[in-house]
């Protein structure tokens, strides 16, 4: 890892080649200057340049180990169950719990059909869930699944407790393309009103 300050760096947009003038630390004024994306754009000022020595870790375009974080990168979704009953297809085979009410969906990688998570990229998630049981005396247990392999777990089984809920949160590591929804391994859901919730986002990539 490097830190280096620029005074002048030429971007050619069109080819994604970065043609760098470096020079001594020198304090400038910083401005832009630019017409579209396939002419150059000119930066001036004190510039701080993020070195990583394994650019080939880095997305296509990315030269001389610079890492680009940008707006693109930014994943988080959170959903709620407001209806009673889930898809026939979905309780029938699957046991996905069903989160209808989408509140938010940064990145559109919650599919709210399907209730299902899908990875953009490799890096470390945030998940959590609150899933309230039914007015009954069951226990319920749900599952934060990953590829079909559940990773944490949470019951609610109170037997003096109508209102109960089977409550839980960690970190995980998924690689892009992996999916992660909540399954119901026993019990009955209390249903809609929008009392249970699932949310996730991404924390870090890797």
């Amino acid at each position: 890892m490097c830190l280096v300050e620029i005074n002048d760096i030429n971007l050619n947009l069109g080819s994604f080649q970065p043609f760098l003038s470096i020079s001594e630390a020198l304090p400038l004024f910083c401005g832009f200057l630019g017409q579209n994306d396939t002419e150059p754009i000119i930066l001036e000022g004190k510039c701080l340049v993020v070195c990583d020595s394994t650019p080939s870790s880095e997305p296509a375009g990315n030269a001389l180990g610079m890492s680009v974080r940008s707006g693109s990168g930014r994943v988080a979704f959170s959903a709620s169950r407001q209806t009673n009953h889930e898809p026939t297809d979905m309780s029938n085979r699957t046991m996905i719990i069903y989160f209808d009410n989408i509140l938010v969906n940064v990145g559109t990688h919650f599919d709210q059909e399907s209730s299902v998570f899908l990875a953009p990229r490799r890096g470390v998630y945030s998940f959590n869930f609150h899933v309230v049981k039914a007015y009954n005396r069951q226990t319920i247990q749900v599952s934060l699944m990953v590829n079909g392999w559940p990773m944490i777990s949470a019951f609610a089984g109170d037997q003096d407790v109508t209102r109960e809920a089977a409550t839980n949160a960690g970190l995980v590591i998924m690689e892009k393309g992996d999916k992660a929804y909540l399954r119901l391994e026993r019990g009955n859901l209390m249903g809609g009103w929008k009392y249970s919730t699932f949310s996730g986002f991404l924390v870090f990539p890797l």
